[in-house]
């Protein structure tokens, strides 16, 4: 397994993150969940994420008893922001219920301290000083290790680390936001801005719902039991996205190995990036792991940018912000 540094911070974690979305109410019931989530641990992924909403709060508890009598090999990272219960204050970034909902998880979780405690979305009605002290008190009192944000655009990261400063609280060392190579939306501004402060980039649905998975082919049938079963393949979307895979997966065929590996490892070939991959059984949890070992040549990255290219414009290069030059894309 590989490790790497969790943004600036002195914390090591595995450059393979684990999502629990579908253990527990929603999904995969406790057995099942136990047993795949024994697993992985094994595996050497000492990275765990989830969240305060999932399965309705049984995902929390799930881990809780995974992590029972061993705690403290393994980081946990968990949300809050999202809507649990009715109310006025049933969701939100405020200090009310941060203060509530940090004490929710702990308690699922069956443990004293979190170790990264992301908010999940943006609350645009909570001022962001008044977040950041309240997550900074959390940090003070022990029961919170680090901070982090989900789905921030770039200028929110930005005016985060601006009142941190300014006002000496404790500053974001993740964001969490949706990744892949389809969906490259955050290389414009996002990722740049977390690159440059610090910041990792925890990045969720990595194959982008099981398009990059392989198991959407062109001229094939639809695989039964999944969530695309029902797709219109004939919708000019998904037609276009149908013949990218295909190009995507001569790439990975020639090199040997599947699409869903080519796609794991695009994304970690870019330091500050940790995919949250979801497994469901121990064929996709050494298919993920595989992916840590592969390493992609120049020629196939450029492939990979004639193919889904990026939305970066290097402004800094001369004639780059004319419309009628060739973008300057970047992918380090």
């Amino acid at each position: 397994m590989e490790y790497t540094y969790l943004g600036r911070s002195g914390l090591q974690v595995s450059r393979l993150c684990l999502g629990t979305m579908t253990y527990g109410a929603w999904d995969m019931d406790e057995s099942s969940s136990l047993s795949i989530i024994d697993k992985v641990l094994g595996s050497g992924i000492n990275f765990i994420d989830t969240a305060d909403t999932y399965g309705k709060g049984t995902t929390e508890e799930i881990i809780g008893k995974a992590l029972h009598g061993r705690r403290d090999q393994f980081i946990v990272a968990t949300k809050f922001k999202v809507r649990t219960a009715e109310g006025v204050n049933g969701e939100g970034a405020s200090r009310y219920r941060i203060m509530r909902q940090v004490e929710a998880s702990l308690k699922r979780l069956n443990t004293d301290y979190i170790d990264l405690y992301q908010i999940h979305r943006p609350d645009p009605y909570t001022p962001l000083d008044e977040t950041l002290r309240a997550m900074d008190d959390l940090v003070t009192q022990g029961k919170v290790r680090y901070i982090g944000c989900s789905n921030f655009e770039a200028w929110r990261i930005v005016e985060s680390l601006w009142v941190s400063e300014k006002m000496n609280l404790e500053r974001f060392v993740t964001n969490q936001p949706s990744y892949n190579m389809f969906n490259r939306y955050i290389e414009q501004e996002i990722l740049p801005v977390s690159e440059r402060h610090g910041l990792s980039t925890l990045a969720y649905s990595p194959l982008d719902g099981g398009w990059l998975s392989g198991k959407y082919r062109s001229g094939q049938p639809l695989p039964s039991n999944s969530r695309g079963e029902r797709m219109d393949t004939e919708a000019p979307v998904n037609r276009d996205k149908l013949a990218k895979v295909d190009k995507l997966a001569e790439i990975a065929e020639a090199k040997g190995i599947t699409l869903g590996q080519f796609a794991l490892a695009w994304l970690l070939h870019r330091p500050s990036v940790i995919p949250v991959i979801g497994v469901r059984n121990e064929q996709q949890l050494h298919s993920n792991l595989k992916a840590l070992d592969i390493k992609l040549t120049e020629e196939e990255i450029r492939r990979v940018e004639e193919i889904s290219p990026s939305p970066y414009i290097d402004f800094s290069q001369d004639g780059s912000f004319w419309f009628d030059e060739p973008r300057a894309y970047r992918f380090k």
